[in-house]
Formats: structure tokens, sequence, C-alpha cells
């Protein structure tokens, strides 16, 4: 009988093991890994389950200097907040690279959550004003939680503004999020702030934009994180148009990403409007923000390399403070 073991760790032990500002760096890494080419990361598999209104994802990734191989599972079904249920449940697998073994399977709902908000963090760092103090997130979600955490991680800002169709849950966000993180974050109609804000993180499941483009003030960082089929849009085309535009993954946003895509079709842009990958940027290849006057966008469809390497870190620490459980395979 085989004596081998995996750790199955929560939720709550992956948010014990990677603080924010640890998840930002472990991402920092994994981008310079990707665009450089040393991670190998096949394309995203979409499994869609049509009769409800859902869409299974399965992400594998291998990480040379991690040593490790990983596996992200993401079941995305859009009626289930309807049903008092989670919009996503995930699973991320890791093993080991030198001898294939399981390692750990831990909770992927809050490690997607951390990983995105960790990756717009990053760009935030890399692209906005170093004097934005204003945040503006579309989205109430658990999305846009870690995304105004991550925001303010690498920001000083001292005002949020949350935008969502359910009232309630945008209160709720409101409230939550003033407690956690020490400054003002209220309800508000995109239409009457958001010439105010320096940053702009869009974490909805809409599949049209969420804000006008001559709503935006000079000098604004967009995340664009919410929106990851073709038909899907969070970002008004003649924002992308005038924006520095940056992307996590030059050929995943290409085939997947609608804020990109269809302005393309559009013939507004071509596929040189893309000035860089973050990854070349985090590794000094490519300047960041030009001038205070410019608007950036990031645009993010996920990608399996974050997970791994937050999984990685997540793993490492939850083996220092024994967290989770050890259980025979």
């Amino acid at each position: 009988m085989s004596s081998q073991t995996i750790r199955l760790l929560s939720g709550e032990d992956v948010r014990k093991a990677l603080p924010m500002h640890r998840a930002i760096e472990a991402v920092r890494e994994a981008f310079k890994q990707l665009s450089s080419g040393e991670a190998i990361v096949p394309a995203r598999m979409h499994l869609d389950i049509a009769r409800e209104n859902a869409t299974e994802l399965f992400m594998p990734v291998y990480l040379p200097s991690a040593e490790k191989i990983g596996l992200k599972v993401v079941s995305v079904f859009n009626d289930n907040p309807a049903r008092g249920l989670p919009l996503i449940h995930a699973l991320v697998a890791v093993f080991d690279a030198k001898n294939g073994r399981p390692l750990a399977v831990m909770d992927g709902e809050y490690l997607t959550a951390l990983r995105t908000g960790a990756a717009s963090g990053l760009a935030t760092d890399l692209l906005a004003r170093t004097d934005a103090k204003i945040a503006a997130i579309f989205g109430a979600g658990r999305q846009g939680r870690t995304q105004l955490q991550a925001v303010a991680a690498v920001r000083a800002i001292d005002k949020a503004y949350v935008m969502d169709t359910n009232v309630r849950q945008g209160q709720a966000f409101a409230e939550e999020m003033t407690s956690l993180l020490g400054f003002e974050v209220a309800v508000a109609d995109a239409g009457d702030v958001l010439h105010e804000a320096d940053i702009i993180c869009t974490a909805t499941t809409s599949n049209t934009p969420v804000f006008d483009n001559d709503q935006l003030k000079a000098g604004v960082h967009i995340n664009g994180i919410g929106s990851y089929k073709p038909e899907a849009s969070e970002i008004p085309p003649a924002t992308i148009v005038r924006s520095k535009l940056v992307v996590d993954s030059i050929e995943s946003c290409l085939a997947e990403a609608g804020d990109i895509i269809q302005p393309l079709a559009q013939g507004l842009i071509s596929r040189s409007h893309i000035y860089a990958e973050i990854g070349e940027i985090a590794a000094g290849r490519k300047a960041g923000r030009a001038s205070n006057e410019e608007i950036t966008v990031f645009k993010t469809v996920g990608n399996a390399v974050q997970d791994l390497a937050a999984a990685a870190r997540v793993l490492e620490v939850a083996r220092e403070l024994q967290l989770g459980i050890e259980a025979p395979l």
C-alpha cells in the first residue's frame, strides 16, 4: 500500500498562505516567464454547456523554474447567483514536475480571484499614474473585492466607487471594503463619478461595455478582467482605440478577448495596436506609462501561469505553517 499523501487546501488556507502583496510578486515572475517563452501553457479548453448556461474551463501549465505542473478546472455557471450559489467554482491541482507526483489540490475560487486581482495590481503598479488616488470598480462580486485590494496594495487610494446592477450587493461591498481597507468606498453611478477615477477595474459578466468612453479622465488606467469570450466586451472600442493597450498574453487575447477582437474586426485597430505583454514591461524589456495624460488599458483573459505561480507559493507556505489536510492517496 502506498504511503503517498496529498495536501488538501481550502480557500481560507489559501488566504492565510498568500496575502495580496505576495500574490502580486508571484504573478510578476509568472508573467515574465510567460513572455520570455519559458513557461509552457497550452491553449485553454472551453467546454460549453448550453443547457445550463455554463462553461467549463480546463487550463494546464508547466513552470520549469518552479519545477511544478498545474491543472486548473473552472466551472462558470451564469445562473448560479440567482440560485444563491457562487458564479464560479474551481479547483487547482499541483504536481511535481520532476516525477509527476500529485502534491496538492486546493480551492480555486479564492485563488482565481486572488491571482486575477494580483495581475491587476501588477499592471496598476507598472502603468497607472504614481499619484493615482481614486478607484472605480465595476462589479461587486469576489473578483471586484480582490481588484480593489490589489489596487490599494500598490497605490495610495483614498476613495473608491463601486458600480453594480444589484444595489444591495453593491452596498454590502462598500461597507465591507471600507472596513477592510480603511478608506471610503461608496456605491455610485458611473455617469456621476467616473470622470474622477484614476484607476478603473471592470469585473463583470456583461457582454457590452459598462461605461462610455467620454466619461474617462485623461491619464486613467483601466484593468479589464471580466470578459473572456469574443462576443463579450466590457470596454468601449473607442477607449481601446485611444489607449496604450497591454495584455497578459497576445495569443490568448487575440483568441478570447472581445474587448480586442471586436475593434479588430471592425477595422478600428490592427494587431500592432497591442503595445506589449505585461511580462515584457515587468522584465524591463518595454517601458510602461509614457506620460501623465495617456490612457492605459490592461486586458487579461486569465492565464494558467498565474494560478500555478500562486499555487506553488501557497503550497510552500502551507507546508511551513501546516495548513490544510495531509490525506493519503
